[in-house]
């Protein structure tokens, strides 16, 4: 792993380089199918930046609600420091930022998930390998396996070798982001971001077991039981659409709704 960069007098951040290249791919797949759907090109960018500003945000504002007795001594000043970001306020910051956008634009509707889908699991995968770079501390439980490593020189360093959860976890959702796109034109509106939460529920369900997080309710931990709810939601609206009209693209779609 490689958590810093010195190039001369300047020091880059592995994982933050990943955070912009995330918000860049982000970015092209929804330029490219925003095009294919004769949409304004320029709402990528808008998009990725209100996506961008929100979660920071909300990572910022989570960070600081769970860690509010370090913090609550200078408010402002742990509100616009660097360090401490959590993603799952970072998520909801981050949707939170992109709606109010669609709405101002129009796009607030099944249309929009869709659109999102392939880019998240693109985001969330490249994010990972930043995790990996930086070795901050998103590694698996000890293990002695053919590709175990330790992490020595990380931000969260262990010489323990151990499961190397965010490659696991860049490959998953790889390969999520790639049928998702190959998928784009075969289903309703909306069927789409469903495949995308069973998808990205699964995955992150299944990698916990061997994370070093630690268990909240009924043996699973934090992750798994959001993992478990963007489960049950996709397959919940994947069943209530096969219900109606069906998953696929007919001759001719009733529309975006």
């Amino acid at each position: 792993m490689q958590p810093e960069l010195n190039l001369g007098p300047l020091t880059l951040q592995t994982f933050g380089i990943s955070f912009a290249l995330a918000f860049l791919a982000a970015g092209a797949v929804i330029t490219k199918r925003l095009r294919e759907l004769k949409l304004p090109v320029d709402w990528a960018y808008e998009l990725c930046f209100s996506g961008l500003l929100g979660g920071l945000v909300g990572s910022r504002l989570d960070y600081m609600a769970e860690n509010w007795s370090d913090v609550s001594d200078d408010l402002l000043g742990s509100l616009f420091s660097g360090a401490g970001l959590v993603w799952y306020g970072g998520a909801i910051g981050g949707a939170i930022g992109v709606c109010l956008w669609a709405r101002r634009r129009g796009l607030l509707d099944r249309r929009l998930l869709d659109l999102c889908a392939p880019a998240l699991a693109i985001g969330y995968a490249i994010g990972r390998i930043g995790c990996q770079l930086s070795g901050d501390g998103d590694y698996g439980i000890a293990w002695d396996g053919p590709w175990a490593m330790a992490y020595p020189n990380g931000t969260v360093p262990t010489d323990v070798k151990v499961h190397p959860t965010p490659i696991y976890e860049a490959l998953a959702m790889t390969l999520a982001a790639y049928a998702l796109w190959r998928l784009r034109d075969r289903f309703r509106v909306g069927v789409l971001f469903s495949i995308y939460l069973v998808a990205a529920g699964s995955e992150r369900f299944v990698v916990e077991f061997v994370r070093r997080n630690d268990d909240l309710l009924l043996g699973l931990t934090q992750a798994q039981l959001l993992s478990v709810a963007m489960f049950l939601t996709g397959a919940a609206l994947l069943a209530r659409t096969a219900r109606g009209p069906g998953l696929r693209v007919s001759a001719v779609d009733p529309g975006s709704g």
